[in-house]
């Protein structure tokens, strides 16, 4: 009508980005209760999407099924409690299926190559953060500091090993190593900053590459 004033229709509010709830893993009884490495697991989720100080208490008990009482008798120092279990439940997988594998007797190469398919696996190639990482730059580095140093010198020193037996020196297997340490961690980084998985796994392909050359010049 002459004289009135349109205004165009606000836009739609923007989808939020749908947040995958986490679901029992293996642990789970017939009857769907959680046993503490089921809940330790499930817990681990919940600390990568929200932080330490970010998960709640309401959040854990959703996630897990678990009531206070039965979180108590799981974690009897509470939160922390649950924290240095997930912190060991981590490095445990991780001295299976990298840690070990690096300081035993298979070829260098070959278990420098099984490091990189493991990291790969477990971070679903830059999907997922590293716990430790991220803990060691937020909200849990003090309360948790020895086991978070502990995870990545152990990992250092891991791989030192692997490449000393490969016969790179001494001095510079355990460059090499950090500089491995440190490509991982900030492809993680960039992966999730960016929302770009791709960047992590090119990512571990030049830092692969560089311990290859590495263990080719002293073959």
């Amino acid at each position: 009508m002459p004289g009135t004033t349109t205004t165009a229709p606000a836009p739609p509010p923007a989808k939020a980005k749908a947040r995958k709830k986490a679901t029992a893993p293996a642990g789970a009884s017939a009857r769907g209760r959680v046993d503490r490495e089921g809940a330790v697991v499930l817990i681990a989720e919940l600390f990568r999407e929200y932080g330490y100080h970010g998960t709640s208490y309401g959040q854990i008990t959703e996630a897990t099924g678990l009531g206070k009482g039965s979180l108590y008798n799981y974690f009897p120092d509470g939160k922390e409690g649950m924290t240095r279990a997930v912190l060991a439940h981590v490095h445990g997988w991780f001295e299976d299926h990298v840690f070990a594998p690096l300081e035993g007797d298979t070829e260098a190469a070959k278990a420098v190559a099984g490091m990189f398919k493991a990291v790969d696996d477990y971070f679903h190639s830059g999907r997922r953060i590293c716990l430790l990482g991220a803990f060691s730059l937020y909200d849990a580095r003090d309360a948790f500091d020895r086991e978070i140093a502990g995870y990545f010198t152990r990992w250092v020193a891991a791989l030192k090993t692997c490449l000393r037996r490969g016969g790179v020196a001494a001095d510079k297997a355990g460059m090499l190593a950090m500089a491995c340490m440190v490509d991982i961690q900030g492809g993680l980084v960039m992966a999730q900053a960016l929302d770009r998985p791709a960047v992590f796994r090119d990512t571990l392909k030049r830092s692969r590459l560089s311990l290859d050359v590495a263990l080719e010049a002293v073959a």
